[in-house]
């Protein structure tokens, strides 16, 4: 899988986002080491608090089938589906990447013109993981 294609289908997942409030529309397109891509997008709620990020959205359907293992991820978003500009994922997906990927997992965070590649020891230094818990 390249990062183009990631890409691509991270620009698809943001289609299917459901924005009523803001009109902010992501996708997201996740990468599992077996090569099998789960697709998210934002999901908004008038209670704000609910909301689901599109990064979230695909690592939950992700880790329901079963899936434990991650290479990377293409995110993409955009006032009523036009991208203007490479945006970070939020402080709680970073959170959940934690979680489930290592130091080297791959962040593409795509703007108008291409895309941006990050790992997640890059965007999240100093992180809280599963090792920090042990005694």
């Amino acid at each position: 899988m390249t990062a183009e294609k990631l890409v691509e289908l991270a620009k698809e997942a943001m289609t299917h986002a459901y924005v009523p409030y803001s009109g902010y529309k992501v996708g997201a397109a996740l990468l599992c080491a077996d090569g099998t891509v789960y697709q998210g997008c934002n999901i908004e709620n008038a209670a704000y608090g609910p909301t689901n990020c599109a990064e979230r959205t695909a690592f939950f359907k992700a880790v329901y089938d079963g899936q434990r293992e991650f290479t990377s991820i293409a995110v993409c978003g955009g006032k009523d589906g036009v991208i203007t500009g490479a945006f970070p994922p939020c402080g709680v997906c970073r959170q959940v990447m934690r979680e489930f990927c290592r130091d080297d997992f791959v962040i593409y965070m795509v703007g108008a013109e291409g895309y941006e590649a990050h790992t997640l020891a890059e965007i999240l230094p100093f992180s809280f993981s599963a090792g920090d818990m042990k005694e």
